[in-house]
């Protein structure tokens, strides 16, 4: 005697019916919520991606920010620049 695939799944099917059936309406009901959630997701994500799609037409005006002065570095070159004062004393 060969067990086959199907031979297999009417088994697993019959072993989930005889021992786990009283869990069975409560794994079914968690898998309906995780698919509605799942499509709920996938709905906004489809949404979120067409009102991405449009460019921004204003400009955007900005202003470029040194790091403050710290104490001590007073005289040194390269003071105000865009490069970190040293962690050395």
């Amino acid at each position: 005697m060969r067990l086959e695939g199907w031979h297999l799944i009417i088994i697993i099917v019959l072993a989930l019916v005889l021992f786990a059936a009283p869990k069975l309406p409560g794994m079914a009901r968690s898998l309906g919520q995780s698919m509605r959630i799942f499509k709920s997701e996938v709905r906004e994500m489809k949404k979120d991606g067409k009102t991405d799609a449009t460019p921004e037409t204003d400009p955007v005006e900005g202003r470029v920010v040194n790091h403050p002065r710290t104490p001590g570095t007073q005289g040194r070159p390269g003071e105000g620049t865009d490069v970190p004062p040293p962690n050395r004393a």
